[in-house]
């Protein structure tokens, strides 16, 4: 029986994120792809996910992994599937793996970007895809901010609050801030993320870009392991996953 990983692509406007849920306020990517794996293999497929993205936020290299009793060459595999899925979701890639290979469990690193539209007048063709915030930000004083993030760190000040986990210590090895024209982009790779993590990043990012967080009060921040601490929850639609790692970055 063949264990595949897929890498899939998708706007997530229209989605209650990721994950099926008993009371989800409208379609989930899963349970999309859940659909279109059983019109094509006859089979009840549940495909397993490297980061169950929220409602809103998008992802370019998602990964999902489900074993299969389907015989389909691999070459074929995102070509049929596409056929059966909507049009905001896309396999990309297919490739058997062994039976201990786990989309979440065997990810090493996950790269997310969050994506600020800068500029007084909106763009229309950016609203889905980004937050727009029509004042002036630092970009110096938020990257200063950022490399702060870097390092092993109890990340419970950037977790949404009534949400508990075993532990909240994660190892961000990339945190950047840049500028491209309006659009400012931070980058962020860690061995894992905290329910609402990189958003409550970008909003203290974006205070401190106003002046009304200091960049050097980022580590009081963090080691107040308080929700309380940190900036506001920016908006999901900036949000899109790049990419995920199974082996150590190059």
């Amino acid at each position: 029986m063949p264990y595949l990983k897929m890498v899939l692509s998708y706007d997530g406007t229209r989605y209650a994120g990721w994950q099926i849920q008993p009371q989800a306020h409208g379609p989930t990517v899963q349970g999309e792809v859940r659909k279109a794996l059983a019109r094509l293999t006859g089979e009840d497929i549940l495909p397993v996910a490297a980061g169950r993205t929220d409602a809103g936020v998008h992802a370019r290299g998602q990964v999902i992994s489900f074993y299969t009793r389907t015989a389909i060459p691999l070459d074929r595999w995102p070509l049929a599937l596409n056929s059966l899925l909507p049009p905001d979701i896309a396999a990309l890639e297919a490739e058997e793996v062994g039976a201990d290979f786990h989309a979440c469990y065997s990810a090493r690193w996950k790269w997310y970007r969050y994506t600020i539209y800068n500029n007084w007048v909106p763009d229309v063709f950016l609203r889905l895809y980004s937050w727009h915030i029509r004042f002036p930000l630092n970009l110096e004083a938020m990257a200063e901010g950022a490399r702060h993030f870097l390092g092993r760190h109890d990340f419970r000040s950037f977790c949404a609050s009534g949400h508990s986990v075993r532990t909240y210590v994660r190892e961000v090895i990339k945190a950047e801030v840049k500028r491209e024209g309006h659009l400012i982009y931070f980058d962020v790779v860690a061995n894992g993320f905290l329910y609402n993590m990189v958003r409550i990043m970008v909003g203290t990012l974006v205070e401190i870009g106003r002046g009304k967080i200091h960049p050097n009060r980022v580590p009081d921040i963090i080691a107040a392991r308080s929700r309380m601490a940190a900036g506001p929850t920016a908006p999901p639609h900036g949000l899109c996953l790049e990419k995920v790692y199974y082996a150590e970055i190059p």
